[in-house]
């Protein structure tokens, strides 16, 4: 978390009005010169919030899933559900508007439509973690055409804001979409929190958690629906970002070396993972910032294939 709060000071000075590092602490703390403030707290810090939030929001999504499914493959964008909550925001658009509350609703209608038909898909006398993310990756893969339906049946204008937001990105973003993804994700947070460490009990396997008095089917299906809200904020407000939710919470296990997938340092390892896809979106091509998800996409995309390469080896 340290690290992407760092990076967050570096992307709040550079850009076009650069600032030092004690000139961005200096604006945030309320000193400095106007302009100063102006930049940092009214322009670019708002995104870097965002950014920090939406990250760490993945992260924890993809813990979650990964955890449920006992699988690093496990991640919502890998079983469909990140596409789901495109879905929705597309049928939102088309049919209802595109005001930030709709999108959010439709987002999370669409996610957890998916994690229903998904789920019922894969039951079999209980549900195996590798058998759902194989009709997970099949349902994706039916939804991601309906997609492109969609766009498809839009006016030019609107299926080139879809396009563009499908890549998922922080660009023109501020204040008025931190505080509603601050309050949503504060209460999924606060959930998380009061089921306290029955995610690691349920990693262990269903046999272990019931023995160990977890209301299994109960306490997955609590935990299903937090993920799949999760995501569905994280789309309504930026769009789908890929491979975010896939890698963090695997990195952040081989850094801290825990037994299992734990929550808090997947949180914050997607932080940092978005933070800074996001500060290098800004500036790799400056003065054109591309969409983060063009930056997730690539990098994660040599991430995924390695972790095919170990799984295939296993």
């Amino acid at each position: 978390m340290l690290l992407a709060l760092a990076v967050g000071v570096l992307a709040l000075g550079t850009g076009e009005f650069t600032l030092s590092p004690a000139q961005v602490i200096e604006a945030l703390a309320g000193d400095g010169t106007r302009a100063a403030r102006l930049v940092v707290v009214e322009w670019r810090l708002p995104r870097v919030l965002l950014a920090l939030m939406i990250g760490a929001a993945l992260g924890l999504s993809g813990a979650i899933f990964q955890a449920l499914t006992r699988n690093p493959l496990g991640s919502p964008d890998i079983i469909g559900f990140n596409t789901g909550a495109y879905t929705g925001v597309l049928v939102a658009t088309v049919f209802v508007g595109n005001g930030y509350y709709l999108l959010a609703g439709g987002a999370l209608a669409g996610g957890l439509a998916t994690a229903v038909v998904v789920y019922l898909l894969a039951f079999k006398r209980g549900v195996q973690g590798f058998r759902l993310i194989i009709v997970g990756i099949a349902i994706g893969a039916m939804l991601a055409s309906a997609n492109q339906w969609f766009i498809i049946r839009m006016n030019v204008q609107a299926a080139y804001s879809a396009a563009l937001w499908e890549q998922g990105s922080l660009n023109g973003l501020g204040w008025a979409q931190v505080t509603p993804a601050a309050v949503i994700l504060a209460v999924l947070a606060g959930v998380l929190l009061a089921y306290g460490p029955r995610l690691a009990l349920l990693e262990m396997g269903e046999d272990a958690a019931a023995a160990l008095g977890v209301r299994v089917e109960r306490v997955r299906l609590v935990y299903l629906i937090v993920g799949v809200a999760l995501i569905a904020v994280a789309t309504a407000t930026a769009g789908p970002i890929s491979f975010v939710a896939l890698a963090a919470p695997q990195l952040a296990q081989r850094l801290t070396r825990t037994p299992g997938i734990a929550l808090v340092p997947s949180a914050a390892m997607g932080a940092f993972l978005l933070m800074l896809s996001d500060w290098l979106a800004q500036r790799a091509f400056a003065p054109t910032q591309l969409p983060v998800g063009v930056v997730t996409v690539s990098v994660g995309g040599v991430y995924f294939v390695w972790l095919l390469v170990r799984q295939a080896r296993r």
